[in-house]
């Protein structure tokens, strides 16, 4: 799959697509269902199947404090999307001066111009250009006149999760928010992911006999509520079972937030300076102080089972 940043890396003898637009954060099961089509669509013509998409997230540029904390970086996305069949993913700069953009050059400086689209799909709420002015009624407007079909596809999928509520990126934050990591994974269709970059911590998990990877997470990540998690640390191609924890560490007065992730029954285990990713499985239990250390061990041994009984049951599955 292609990957462009910015108008200027579409090879200049593209030829016709299909293309898709969208934040597409966390690329949900509401998600799929749109980039699935389009990709069928795409296969139907004959042409390549485009997603574009922006960084930073809009409302950082138009309400500047406002980034939302996201379900899935850049890189996953496209790892994501490429799953789906698309053929290549343009990221677009969303910069003051983009978002003054009207819709009507967007079509023209996007669409037209550089990617020469043969039909868009997008979903019924889709809005673009300045001060989100443009609709799909506007967008098929501009079909008939720039010769380009457009498909609505409606992306509301509805299931447990949020009670029922249409599965959303929004709702999908809100139980990442609530640690509620199951109904969160039945939107996404899979496990709520973070990465980062395994640092040096305090090291106490070390000295009690569970050592933790220390995982730095990148910037804006939709982090669980603080807690103990069933799931996996990915590390070196390698999908490993885990006790992940979530928070201060209240037990040694800790004042820094961390997710730390503890490989089951791994020993020897030297991630430091890694691109690690780990993924929640489900919720074990809030934190909490005790009140010794014995009390703590206990506990923390109890975790690792429980653990490991929960991420057992779901290999199984």
């Amino acid at each position: 799959m292609q990957r462009w940043r910015g108008l200027e890396d579409i090879p200049q003898d593209w030829g016709r697509s299909v293309v898709t637009i969208g934040s597409y954060d966390g690329v949900h099961r509401g998600h799929q269902l749109i980039i699935r089509h389009a990709v069928d669509r795409a296969r139907a013509l004959g042409v390549p199947a485009v997603v574009v998409t922006f960084d930073p997230h809009p409302s950082e540029v138009v309400r500047p404090g406002s980034h939302p904390p996201l379900l899935a970086p850049h890189h996953r996305r496209a790892e994501l999307m490429a799953g789906l069949g698309v053929d290549a993913v343009l990221i677009l700069p969303f910069t003051t001066e983009f978002s003054k953009l009207s819709a009507a050059d967007f079509v023209v400086k996007v669409l037209v111009d550089k990617l020469h689209a043969k039909a868009v799909v997008e979903g019924p709420n889709f809005r673009f250009g300045h001060r989100a002015a443009g609709n799909v009624e506007f967008l098929a407007e501009q079909g008939r006149v720039y010769d380009f079909d457009v498909e609505v596809v409606d992306l509301y999928v509805t299931g447990e999760a949020g009670g029922g509520e249409p599965f959303s990126s929004t709702l999908t934050r809100r139980l990442v928010a609530e640690g509620a990591v199951e109904g969160a994974a039945e939107i996404l269709g899979r496990p709520h992911r973070v990465e980062g970059v395994v640092v040096r911590g305090a090291q106490r998990g070390r000295d009690l006999g569970f050592p933790t990877a220390n995982v730095e997470t990148l910037p804006h990540t939709a982090i669980p509520a603080d807690g103990v998690y069933a799931g996996w640390l990915h590390a070196q191609g390698e999908a490993m079972p885990a006790a992940i924890s979530v928070g201060t560490n209240p037990q040694f007065d800790g004042t820094e937030r961390t997710v730390e992730a503890y490989a089951i029954d791994r020993v020897g285990l030297d991630l430091y300076g890694l691109h690690v990713a780990v993924d929640f499985l489900a919720f074990v239990r809030g934190q909490a102080k005790f009140d010794t250390l014995e009390a703590l061990l206990e506990q923390m041994a109890a975790d690792v089972e429980r653990c490991k009984e929960l991420v057992a049951a779901a290999e199984k599955a």
